[in-house]
């Protein structure tokens, strides 16, 4: 046992989620498109970004919980 690699169960189920936040993911590639568009600089898409990450822990938190028990 001492000469297995611990694998992060957390990286496995953020894959496993991703195909849940699809929604997400397309609002922000959208907003990526639209600010490579923006020459001032001044936009961005945070917003967008944290939405989809948000959404994969929401996703993920549970169940990795599950594990940790």
């Amino acid at each position: 046992m001492a000469d297995e690699e611990l694998v992060d169960p957390k990286k496995y189920l953020e894959e496993r989620c991703k195909p849940q936040c699809v929604k997400p993911l397309y609002e922000y590639e959208k907003c990526v498109k639209r600010v490579e568009k923006d020459d001032t600089g001044h936009k961005h898409c945070t917003g967008q970004y944290f939405d989809y990450w948000s959404c994969i822990d929401k996703c993920v938190a549970p169940k990795l919980l599950e594990k940790l028990k």
